[in-house]
């Protein structure tokens, strides 16, 4: 039966198809989809991890233990799960064992725009690319044969407009995976030295063997029209190459990507008058063609930062530009902005007020950073504002102490801010760190984690309790907060602030969009008692404006969470 899925749903699919028994993932866009539909198979065991280091050594595992098994994330994510991946790619496999890494072209929803096929180069595992929905259940499935045919885990790249643009898919049975008798083998699993250094030599030799498959594999394959342009590409580029040039040009469509195949390269090479490779980010195919001798032109004619489109194809090669109609001189910007009732609003409102130095974290709550707020100081990767803060009062050797603190959302303090907070009680700093705690992941789309009680399914969990947590690391001084209560909320980040201790704040109040909870009335404005101040539109609220010379709240956003009322001098509010 065919369906129309997203790259994400058919990537699950083809987990289901291929008998995969185990997945285990940390949310992260463009990947996210992945997991959560791999949860409704009942099949499959499914799961949200910490963070992708622990989800990608349970996959480890559960291949070790013969299972198939898989785990996803972004781009990012692969910094974090690289240690195992390095380490995997000379233990190989027992059940095949692949990772989907969505990397994030433009930076829609990431704070770098890194390449993940150098992961793969580096590590020396197999990678394989799709280019559509249909591609990416019928990758996945290839990509466990692979995986146990040459021993190696398998890295399926994806990228964002693959990931959540949708094509035709055909769904198929389910062939269950034998994972057979677990036997003791300290050779291939135990990585100490005089096991890891012949492990070595077998990871050249699968390479070699890779790089002759390559020549021959189904992954690759040539679509043959003008040979006055010949495109070697791969992925959305190959979608937005094809679409453009049409027959106008022929193509060598890459789907695996480590390694890459040479003498099919050359061959095509050869029956083209100008060669192309298109990719977008790095030179990584330009790279490759040129140690083979060829001159294709590439990165010095095609962008280095950002997507490529159609049109952007079409123009380079054929100066032909899309006739179309642009009103975006006429549209007022507009930045995005935390949620109305967001409760970290409040603690933003109250660190800005306070002056102080603010090291942030991955997450909703970076908006902090964006007007009228403005209170976030940094941001670099998960868990870095803990470790960041301490780091910071090290260098300032005193200066900022009771003048920053940290911010760090729920999630993110389980994913790693735990390790920074214990570097803080270890080594004594006197930081003030805030765990901004909405009782759910609220930037990749609203998944469990390990610190609200709820397992991936939404069945009840062991829920990580972060006062007893920080009390065992060493931290003697915690205190909880509602962040909707401006003055309590001020009065304990202050005292915090003064105290000659490191400390750890939890604001708790749950995400505002939860469907579990429960809303005040919206509140108003009177408009006789309204000065004008706009006091209220410090906040940055999306529910209040000024549209006339009165504040006014739209109570079709407003959920009454009262920061504006008790902001308003005037009692103008209610």
């Amino acid at each position: 039966m065919s369906k129309l899925m997203l790259g994400n749903q058919a990537v699950a699919r083809g987990l289901y198809e291929a008998g995969v028994d185990v997945v285990s993932s940390y949310p992260g866009t463009p990947s996210t989809e992945i997991t959560e539909v791999v949860s409704k198979y009942d099949e499959i065991h499914s799961e949200w991890a910490p963070n992708e280091k622990v989800a990608a050594e349970v996959a480890i595992g559960a291949s070790i233990g013969g299972a198939r098994s898989f785990c996803a994330m972004k781009h990012v994510g692969l910094n974090v799960a690289a240690d195992p991946l390095f380490t995997a790619s000379y233990t190989g496999v027992n059940g095949g064992f692949v990772i989907a890494v969505a990397d994030d072209p433009g930076m829609h929803s990431s704070q770098n725009e890194q390449d993940s096929r150098h992961y793969a180069i580096a590590s020396k595992v197999a990678m394989v690319e799709p280019s559509d929905s249909g591609e990416c259940k019928e990758f996945t499935k290839m990509a466990y044969d692979l995986s146990e045919k040459f021993d190696t885990p398998v890295i399926l790249r994806l990228s964002t407009r693959v990931s959540h643009s949708q094509s035709i898919v055909e769904e198929c049975d389910r062939i269950p995976h034998d994972i057979g008798t677990y036997e003791k083998n300290a050779q291939k699993y135990v990585m100490m030295p005089a096991y890891a250094k012949p492990k070595h030599i077998m990871v050249e030799e699968r390479t070699q063997k890779l790089r002759e498959y390559a020549e021959v594999c189904p992954f690759n394959k040539i679509v043959w029209g003008s040979t006055d342009i010949g495109v070697i590409t791969s992925g959305i580029s190959y979608q937005y190459a094809r679409e453009a040039l049409g027959d106008r040009a022929s193509y060598l469509k890459l789907g695996l990507i480590n390694p890459m195949p040479e003498k099919l390269i050359k061959d095509f090479a050869s029956k083209v008058k100008k060669l192309y490779v298109i990719e977008e980010l790095d030179d990584v195919i330009e790279t490759h063609c040129r140690k083979l001798g060829l001159d294709p032109v590439g990165k010095d004619f095609f962008k280095w930062i950002g997507e490529y489109s159609q049109s952007y194809i079409r123009e380079k090669i054929f100066g032909e530009k899309d006739e179309y109609v642009s009103y975006s001189e006429n549209v007022p910007v507009r930045p995005p902005v935390m949620c109305a009732g967001c409760p970290h609003r409040g603690v933003f409102y109250v660190l800005k007020k306070l002056g102080v130095m603010v090291s942030g974290d991955i997450g909703c709550y970076t908006l902090g950073a964006v007007a009228p707020l403005a209170a976030i100081d940094t941001t670099v990767c998960m868990g870095a504002s803990v470790s960041g803060l301490h780091g910071f009062n090290l260098a300032r050797k005193g200066e900022y102490e009771g003048k920053a603190v940290a911010v760090i959302g729920d999630s993110t303090f389980i994913h790693s801010g735990i390790t920074g907070l214990i570097n803080i009680a270890y080594n004594a700093t006197n930081s003030t760190v805030i765990v901004l705690d909405n009782s759910i992941t609220g930037m990749t789309g609203h998944q469990n984690n390990p610190a609200n009680g709820f397992n991936i399914k939404g069945e009840p969990a062991t829920a990580v309790d972060l006062e007893a947590l920080a009390h065992a690391v060493g931290i003697e001084r915690v205190r909880v907060v509602d962040p909707n209560d401006l003055a309590e909320t001020e009065k304990v980040i202050r005292e915090e602030l003064e105290a000659k201790a490191p400390s750890l704040i939890i604001t708790r109040r749950p995400c505002a969009l939860l469907k579990s909870v429960k809303h005040n009335p919206p509140v108003k404005v009177d408009a006789d008692k309204c000065r004008s101040c706009k006091a209220c539109m410090k906040i940055g609220c999306p529910a209040i404006s000024m549209s006339t010379k009165k504040a006014k709240i739209d109570d079709t956003l407003c959920v009454g969470c009262g920061l504006c009322e008790q902001m308003c001098r005037f009692d103008a509010i209610h």
